[in-house]
């Protein structure tokens, strides 16, 4: 049986590498009301369809909670899901909207193992405090605003796999997608005891532990974050084969030596069913850098697994023109990709006339 299920899984491994580029967009709850009524889902999947994308990436888990109504939740925390949408589940909506006019829905992790933001009490601290990441100084893991529990602890793994099963199970979902927050961890992160322990006993020098981009302490704990993406990917694989398991890490190596994300590693070592890179910059002679360093990193095989993430708004009120995001789908194709997933939903609500005029571009 277990070698029949090997040979399902690589059959449509060959068959997902077969479809036509991906073009996607992310759409997430902050900074948008697409999620807020089904109204407002199907007008955004309807100016998706226009704009002649393709994959629609859906944020499920934001914040510390769900956007739809899970019982993996209520079971952790008492909360089933975000209660701005009690009464509702629109990841449900979403599926059957984009469905309609064929396109594909993919559920996206984006907090991962982060789990609140600027907001140290948050309930699944004083739930599960054993679970909390912790620096050097021994004060809980912080970045960038964002709380970060400790993501080789076997509470927040167990309960992320338990929400992506549940995903998969209940939801006729075309994928599931971690980001530069899954799995991730600050490098900052792993000085529990016990962490700081467990890469003694491998042979570790428990001394270098004390830099946090010391090579050997990063490595160990970069491998650890892979261990569990490949977890992560067998255990959608089993559970639904043909439901898609992508990464949208931040560029290589800034990602490893900031937050443990080796992903040339999960390309390399069949875990990844795509990859979309975060080439986040604000002008094309930047993002064509990026695309050179990129092409540097990939074999060609690896390379047809890998479409560009693309910046084009952030809520700080930066929004791309239609001009430049021409020049960064031009330099893709120029560079060999096929395609590429847009951050975020919001820019293409403002811009005029589809981004692919042509199905095949």
């Amino acid at each position: 049986m277990k070698r029949l299920s090997l040979i399902l899984t690589l059959f449509v491994s060959l068959i997902v590498h077969a479809q036509d580029p991906i073009r996607g967009v992310w759409i997430t709850n902050t900074g948008s009301s697409v999620l807020n009524s089904r109204l407002q889902i199907r007008e955004a999947v309807m100016q998706c369809k226009d704009q002649g994308l393709t994959d629609l990436f859906m944020v499920v888990w934001n914040n510390g909670k769900t956007m739809f109504p899970s019982q993996v939740m209520s079971q952790y925390v008492g909360q089933a899901q975000d209660p701005v949408f009690t009464g509702r589940d629109p990841l449900q909506e979403m599926i059957e909207e984009a469905h309609a006019v064929g396109l594909r829905v993919h559920a996206w992790m984006e907090f991962g193992f982060s789990y609140s933001y600027k907001d140290s009490n948050s309930i699944w601290n004083k739930k599960y405090p054993t679970w909390a990441g912790r620096n050097a100084a021994g004060n809980l893991l912080q970045k960038n605003g964002f709380y970060w529990w400790n993501a080789l602890h076997a509470g927040p793994q167990q309960f992320l796999s338990e929400l992506i099963e549940e995903i998969v199970l209940r939801y006729d979902i075309d994928g599931i997608q971690g980001d530069d927050r899954l799995p991730a961890m600050p490098s900052e992160g792993g000085y529990e005891s016990e962490t700081v322990g467990a890469y003694g006993n491998h042979g570790g020098d428990q001394r270098a532990a004390i830099d946090a981009k010391q090579p050997d302490w990063v490595q160990w704990r970069a491998d650890k974050l892979s261990q569990f993406a490949s977890q992560l990917y067998q255990k959608v694989k089993s559970t639904k084969p043909a439901c898609w398991v992508t990464w949208s890490p931040s560029i290589y190596p800034w990602c490893k030596q900031e937050y443990l994300q080796d992903w040339p590693a999960w390309l390399r070592d069949g875990y990844a069913d795509y990859v979309f890179p975060q080439l986040y910059r604000y002008n094309a002679a930047a993002y064509e850098q990026l695309l050179k360093d990129l092409n540097a990193q990939l074999t060609p095989d690896q390379k047809k697994k890998v479409f560009p993430g693309v910046l084009t708004s952030l809520g700080d009120g930066y929004q791309a023109s239609r001009s430049l995001l021409d020049q960064f789908i031009s330099l893709n194709r120029a560079y060999g990709y096929a395609g590429e997933v847009f951050f975020y939903y919001e820019t293409l609500n403002r811009i005029s006339g589809p981004l692919y005029t042509d199905t095949k571009n």
